[in-house]
């Protein structure tokens, strides 16, 4: 028997195709006691694991000096959005090579686009958006009903 075949995994929506070297914002549910806020983590994409449901990707930034890397799970529900601040031309699948390097040294050129790709990065992004709005007003549309049947009663 596939243990894929038992978990049934639904994508995030708000997580868009990623690729080594892209930079990244990633917004993070954290849970302090009682209080659940949102925490934005941005750095440099250094790998993407496809393994189905064990899915994740990592991102590396430095603070202060320090290099820091996260490895976040492609679906998650903690993981709010992820939004590619710019694209990075790369020739390898993982960047570990980068931890070696300084800050300014590890730095990623940006990948430039043809208009067709850009049209299609764009297209992508509004079927993404209207997908999140349908999912809204689904999500609305039965709070709303059962908001209404106490007054019928």
């Amino acid at each position: 028997m596939n243990i894929a075949s038992l978990v049934e995994v639904k994508p995030n929506s708000n997580i868009p195709a990623l690729n080594a070297g892209d930079t990244v914002k990633v917004s993070i549910k954290v849970v302090e006691g009682d209080k659940e806020r949102t925490q934005v983590f941005q750095g440099v994409v250094i790998g993407v694991r496809h393994s189905g449901a064990g899915s994740s990707f990592t991102v590396r930034r430095v603070t202060y000096g320090v290099g820091v890397e996260r490895t976040f799970p492609l679906y998650s529900p903690r993981v709010e959005k992820v939004e590619i601040v710019r694209r990075g031309k790369t020739r390898r699948a993982k960047l570990y090579y980068l931890r070696g390097l300084s800050a300014k040294a590890s730095r990623i050129k940006e990948r430039r686009l043809s208009p067709q790709q850009l049209e299609r990065e764009r297209e992508e992004a509004r079927r993404l958006k209207q997908e999140q709005e349908l999912e809204r007003e689904r999500e609305k549309a039965p709070k709303l009903e059962q908001e209404q049947e106490p007054e019928l009663d």
